[in-house]
């Protein structure tokens, strides 16, 4: 009896334990506050104006633009760059349309804080005498007032298609008459493809955008869906190669931030290459030395862009920039889990990121705005 109570005791005892015992978080649920005690400088507004080369705006052909002003006078934006002229329609009347509105709206409200960019007409590649007209309706927008294009990241993946159905590499030669053409007109091209190479990798444990894959499931990719990552890289830098005398604006940094190492070389192989930082702070924040000194090294061609426009977030950026503080959150747990660390740059740097390289290299913008 004493045996057998004894053993009721015992599992009694597992059941209790079973009971209080807590599973362990999941990934998505553990967010410690950190205890660790360092200087820290909070930065909201940047230290120097700057122009937001990569931001959307899709109605900026009808939305009042005095709020949007507000909120970039509060960061000290002092010009931003709407990349979205021609929104998303593959429609030349719709698409038209747009941008003309864009570029009225801000003409009349706030003519010296916005400029526009046009997008190219994708559809219907191949069809005859298509390379002519799409180059024409670049040429017919820059003169209504745009001064710059931009491609989006649809170009190369599945969503463009020939009038055959076959995907339309970036460097399909049909597409030369555009490249040509913005090379002529002297405005520059601003370029996002592919997405990081990590969405190819296999969501394991570990891929470390495994989080962001799993809250965005659409963004995973495979070397079917469309082709492998280093190809469509390798498309786009046979654009490059091929018009030289047009200056491109790599977004994201080409999707090398993660690797500068790569990057350098391509910034040496390219010189008509420029990179922005929009979507990308996260990782210079986790290497702020390697950073800092790939800045200082290619100071004239970095450009300072965001991309989605969420006002909250651009202190992170100024931040990472700005400061030399430690350890801090990025504002995205999804997209980087990991802490930011300050670059520290110099006020030479900070300002030809900031406005000085946008103004050289974007045309069309009142430079009185800006310090020298």
């Amino acid at each position: 009896m004493k045996i057998l109570a004894s053993g009721v005791l015992f599992l009694g005892v597992l059941t209790g334990m079973a009971q209080t015992i807590e599973p362990p978080l999941g990934f998505e649920e553990y967010d410690p506050v950190s205890t660790l005690k360092v200087t820290e400088h909070k930065v909201t507004r940047s230290k120097f104006p700057f122009i937001d080369v990569h931001n959307h705006q899709y109605r900026m052909n009808s939305q009042d633009l005095s709020k949007l002003v507000a909120d970039m006078d509060a960061l000290n934006m002092g010009i931003m760059v709407n990349l979205s002229g021609r929104g998303f329609s593959q429609e030349w009347e719709e698409g038209t349309a747009t941008i003309n509105g864009a570029l009225a709206n801000a003409r009349k409200n706030y003519p010296k804080r916005f400029l526009v960019f046009t997008n190219p007409e994708l559809k219907n590649i191949g069809s005859p005498g298509w390379g002519a007209r799409a180059a024409k309706q670049i040429e017919d927008d820059v003169k209504a007032g745009a001064v710059g294009m931009k491609v989006y990241k649809n170009l190369g993946f599945s969503g463009v298609k020939d009038t055959d159905g076959k995907r339309v590499a970036v460097s399909d030669p049909r597409l030369d008459p555009l490249w040509a053409k913005c090379g002529e007109l002297g405005i520059p091209v601003i370029i996002h493809t592919a997405d990081p190479k990590s969405f190819w990798d296999p969501m394991d444990r570990y891929n470390e955008r495994w989080l962001e894959l799993k809250t965005h499931a659409g963004r995973k990719r495979s070397n079917n869906d469309p082709v492998p990552f280093d190809s469509l890289m390798r498309e786009q830098h046979a654009v490059f190669a091929r018009h030289p005398k047009t200056t491109f604006i790599n977004a994201h940094m080409g999707w090398y931030p993660n690797d500068l190492k790569k990057l350098d070389s391509l910034m040496q192989k390219f010189p008509n290459m420029n990179v922005e930082i929009g979507a990308v702070i996260a990782e210079l924040g986790r290497q702020p030395r390697a950073a800092n000194a790939f800045f200082t090294k290619w100071q004239d061609r970095i450009l300072f862009g965001k991309d989605s426009w969420v006002p909250s977030e651009y202190a992170t950026y100024f931040r990472v920039l700005e400061t030399e503080d430690e350890y801090f959150p990025y504002h995205k747990k999804y997209h980087a889990f990991w802490r930011m660390y300050g670059m520290g740059l110099s006020d030479e740097v900070l300002k030809k990121v900031y406005y000085k390289n946008a103004l050289r290299i974007i045309p069309g913008i009142d430079k009185t705005q800006f310090p020298d």
